[in-house]
């Protein structure tokens, strides 16, 4: 199902639903709390991470979140702003904040559906950056909250290449 929009229409259904089917096919465990709202639990490496999609029809766009399974104390919470600010100039697509209220890790992304198509490639697309980006720094964030390390040395220590075969 493409969503149609044409200049004077309101978009033709709800772009969570296709997100719905396609997390439905991958059988993800999922609850559609509403018309607006979606949260999802991908599986992966390190953790399962807590995907939340919330559809805004006024503004034609996705917010999609992705939340690493780690908890921020509060007294590492500036070593974690400055490891954000270093990551974030890594990323091309999407960027990863603090959910305050919860001291949550997570990569977020805002998905512009104005031209009214959403689609199984663009959502598995998106997943796969999520996911991918999520893994690269996860060790970084565990670095920083429970390793004491700077910014730089976790990225460093994260993103360490890896030579030959195990």
């Amino acid at each position: 199902m493409l969503l149609d929009v044409g200049e004077d229409s309101e978009i033709v259904g709800n772009p969570l639903d296709k997100i719905e089917e396609f997390v439905s096919l991958r059988q993800w465990v999922f609850d559609r709390r509403s018309d607006r709202e979606m949260a999802v639990e991908l599986p992966g490496v390190w953790c399962d991470f807590g995907l939340f999609f919330s559809w805004s029809e006024d503004l034609h766009a996705i917010h999609f979140s992705c939340a690493l399974d780690l908890h921020i104390q509060p007294r590492v919470l500036s070593r974690v702003y400055e490891l954000l600010a270093k990551i974030n100039e890594k990323l091309w697509m999407g960027h990863f904040a603090v959910w305050v209220e919860e001291g949550i890790p997570m990569f977020r992304h805002t998905i512009s559906c104005s031209q009214g198509e959403i689609d199984f490639h663009y959502v598995s697309r998106l997943l796969d950056i999520a996911k991918s980006e999520c893994e690269r720094f996860y060790p970084a964030f565990q670095f920083v909250i429970w390793g004491g390390q700077s910014a730089d040395a976790a990225i460093s220590n994260a993103l360490l290449d890896t030579l030959g075969q195990a």
